[in-house]
């Protein structure tokens, strides 16, 4: 009863997930602009948001280092690997930082929805 369900994982597993990680940049990319458009988004927090595409490009880096240099993955390299994280780490710290230090400010009566940054 389980083979056929077997079967089906491992035609899942051999899906090359690259066109995936490129398809995920477009939602994102288009919520960094929406961010960039409202005014009541945080600055900061979306600094950090912006730093995870920072990330990212230090991410891949890292990896054709480790399998270039190392001949192995980039999660086998560990420090490459704790470097590339680190970024991760720094972005989401400054993302936490930015909505953190948001003052607490009610809403306006009467305001419907977010002001969007016309500037």
């Amino acid at each position: 009863m389980t083979l056929p369900l077997a079967a089906w994982f491992q035609g899942l597993g051999a899906i090359d997930p690259g066109p995936f990680f490129v398809l995920s940049l477009l939602p994102y990319l288009a919520f960094l602009w929406w961010a960039r458009q409202v005014r009541a988004f945080p600055r900061l927090a979306l600094r950090g948001f912006q730093l995870t595409l920072l990330f990212v490009a230090v991410t891949i880096v890292a990896a054709l280092v480790a399998q270039q240099v190392y001949g192995r993955q980039l999660a086998d390299v560990d420090p490459l690997h704790g470097g590339a994280e680190a970024f991760l780490t720094l972005s989401n710290l400054v993302v936490l930082l930015g909505f953190r230090l948001l003052p607490s400010v009610p809403s306006a009566a009467g305001s419907v929805g977010p002001q969007v940054n016309k500037s």
